[in-house]
């Protein structure tokens, strides 16, 4: 139950009373005010450093996940045109097996023939050269 004031003395002691409270809660609020206008301009220069800090360290991890990425890239292109230069290969022999059994000769087969077209080229030179010195 609340008290009632019994006199006037009373109630002013009790307005006093909350006056100073308020006084005092004014004043906590200037001196946080004081407070922070003085360590404001230092927090934020701390909050600056360490800012500058993170932007180092994540641009170092991004970095070196570009570089994952970009190894990551060059394994796999080289595995893929390892596969495509093998694919390229048993198709080129099976073309090939294909134009030999239909009769088409070979490149080797062609140069084959072209030496020996050169050795009997030479022998037939020196067969008519002999027959001409001597018959």
């Amino acid at each position: 139950m609340v008290k009632k004031l019994t006199s006037k003395a009373d109630e002013d002691q009790v307005t006093q009373s909350i006056m100073d409270f308020a006084r005092l809660i004014w004043l906590a609020g200037l001196g946080a005010f004081a407070k922070i206008e003085e360590e404001g301009s230092r927090l934020f220069e701390t909050l600056v450093k360490e800012g500058e800090k993170f932007e180092t360290r994540t641009k170092q991890l991004a970095s070196d996940k570009v570089e994952e990425v970009r190894d990551r890239m060059e394994e796999v292109m080289d595995k893929a045109t390892d596969t495509w230069d093998k694919l390229e290969e048993v198709f080129e022999d099976r073309v090939a097996q294909i134009l030999n059994r239909i009769g088409v000769p070979t490149s080797e087969d062609i140069e084959e023939l072209s030496r020996r077209v050169e050795a009997l080229s030479e022998n037939v030179r020196k067969l008519t050269e002999a027959e001409r010195r001597g018959g």
